[in-house]
């Protein structure tokens, strides 16, 4: 018998249990990623923008479409991370602009908000790239709508589209060269079917566990890194509370109740003025956030208990003394406030020197969502606030807090942390917000950026053969020399990127160098190089050895 409606209830079943098979076929999907270097993997990055919808989701008791359309839409948009998981939240947000003011879905219903959900990220990409997530999903919207028109019988639909939409992802190789060079297929668009197979099973009647946790945004994951599966919260969270407010039994009892709605394995013992905290979450931020509001914080640890056979990001002090959670209303307005997204306690230091009023940690290998930009805006009492995200994948997100934030947010794209820090340095507080906006765009351009990583996985890129375990040279992002030592990668990487022009090379150097050696190496650099300023700092960021500009 033909089924020719969707409930509210099945809505409701079909999206968690496309989030649940997202969630399960995540690391097949991170596997797919193409660039061999430490990443913000798009199956982490989507599980987690959708797990944010998810959740909320699955706390409506008696849903309508008006109430799951908002907490799909809502949920995704502000848990949305890195492009993949923007744009994923966009296709949710397209969706569900038609389904709201339905009384019930049927096929003609499921063309319209296909074709919405297509034309609604299309637009939030200011240069759609064919071969990606967005191929697939207009697929799979123009054969729903094919079909729609030849019957009402939404399984033959659904089913019809899901076939369609694998044919087009098998086809994503031929579009986009790097895909073919690779052998995969695109690792966004087979996140969206993983969705709609999930969706589709629980449509035919298939049982799904319908549990929603949160995921743990983690590091890089490289190839072969499995995370314990029976560890329900990932992140062991300390420190201690050095008490600037009235700390009651009653407060005491409340903050107690709080960490037990986030985690487990509490411990929270006080002591005149101060207060140790032990958490396990899957959010520390959340604890860190809900400490602050009772004072200062010092001696944070936070380890990362998935993480077993690679020890990814060594514990990192947390700059909580200098990113004081002050109310916005006890600050008096200012003109400008910036935000910028970073790794590594080095990095953080300097961009706090120069004037950046929050430093969010993440970058390549932990994107930050939407909702963590927001969060840091809705902190500000700036009349401009500029957000630098000093990462291509997490200019998307940034554009969305902006999009939503009900102040006056502006996105300067920098993809580097060389590109944020030259555009604190251009910035002028007595010029007009216009003004600024101009020069740091400018800027931009004034910049060169390289950076050497290692290689997770071996693979073939523009003739170049990698192996796992080698030393990459990057310049503007695009892997330009392949070694064995670091050291020597990074000379040939800066010689490449200097022009008759250049007169400053400014080095980062990462948590893993070997620092015995880094003063020989400056030296060199400032022998070869004797009419340049060579500025060398330690960065302390993970992952990558060293990160650098030309100027």
């Amino acid at each position: 018998m033909a089924v020719k409606t969707i409930n509210t209830e099945m809505l409701q079943k079909m999206f968690l249990a496309g989030a649940a098979n997202l969630e399960a076929k995540k690391e097949i999907i991170n596997e797919l990623n193409v660039f061999p270097v430490p990443d913000g993997d798009t199956g982490t990055n989507m599980t987690l923008t959708i797990m944010s919808a998810a959740k909320e989701v699955a706390a409506i008791e008696n849903p309508d479409f008006v109430s799951l359309s908002k907490a799909i839409s809502t949920g995704s948009l502000r848990g949305a991370r890195g492009n993949s998981g923007v744009i994923l939240s966009q296709l949710f947000r397209g969706f569900t602009k038609e389904v709201k003011n339905a009384e019930e879905i049927n096929s003609t219903v499921l063309a319209k908000s296909f074709e919405r959900a297509v034309e609604t990220a299309y637009k939030a990409v200011m240069k759609p790239k064919e071969g990606t997530i967005l191929t697939v999903a207009k697929g799979v919207a123009d054969k729903t709508v094919e079909l729609a028109r030849k019957t009402d019988d939404l399984e033959v639909i659904i089913r019809g589209a899901i076939e369609y939409g694998d044919e087009v992802l098998n086809r994503t190789p031929e579009m986009l060269p790097i895909l073919k060079q690779a052998g995969v297929v695109d690792s966004g668009g087979q996140g969206l079917m993983q969705v709609l197979k999930g969706a589709f099973d629980v449509f035919l009647g298939k049982e799904v566990d319908f549990t929603v946790e949160q995921p743990v945004a983690s590091p890089a994951q490289t190839a072969g890194s499995k995370a314990e599966a029976d560890i329900r919260f990932g992140y062991c969270t300390e420190f201690i509370i050095m008490l600037e407010k009235e700390y009651t039994a009653q407060t005491e009892k409340e903050f107690k109740a709080y960490l037990e709605s986030i985690g487990d394995s509490i411990v929270v013992v006080s002591d005149e003025d101060i207060v140790k905290v032990h958490v396990h979450t899957n959010d520390p931020g959340l604890a860190i956030q809900k400490a602050l509001t009772y004072g200062s914080l010092t001696k944070m640890k936070i380890d990362n208990m998935r993480e077993e056979h690679r020890e990814m990001l060594e514990k990192e002090e947390l700059l909580a003394d200098k990113n004081e959670e002050v109310e916005a209303e006890e600050v008096e307005m200012k003109k400008y406030a910036f935000v910028s997204v970073a790794m590594g306690s080095g990095i953080t230091n300097v961009l706090k020197d120069l004037g950046v009023d929050y430093v969010i940690e993440g970058g390549q290998t932990m994107n930050p969502s939407t909702q963590d930009m927001m969060e840091c805006i809705s902190k500000l009492n700036a009349e401009h606030i500029f957000i630098l995200p000093n990462n291509k994948n997490i200019i998307m997100a940034a554009n969305q807090a902006a999009e939503i934030a009900d102040k006056d947010v502006r996105v300067i794209p920098t993809k580097s942390i060389p590109q944020g820090i030259t555009c604190i340095t251009m910035f002028n507080p007595e010029q007009d917000v216009d003004s600024n906006e101009a020069s740091l765009m400018e800027a931009l351009d004034m910049v060169k950026t390289g950076s050497v990583t290692y290689a997770v996985r071996d693979t073939e890129m523009d003739g170049i053969e990698i192996k796992e375990g080698n030393m990459l040279g990057l310049v503007e992002g695009k892997i330009k020399k392949v070694g064995e030592d670091y050291f020597e990668v990074a000379k040939e990487i800066l010689e490449s990127m200097i022009d008759d022009e250049s007169e400053l090379i400014t080095i980062f150097y990462g948590k893993d160098v070997d620092e015995s050696k880094i003063e020989e190496f400056t030296e060199k650099l400032e022998e070869k190089y004797e009419d340049f300023d060579v500025q060398c700092y330690k960065g302390d960021q993970p992952l990558y050895y060293f990160i650098m500009s030309v100027e």
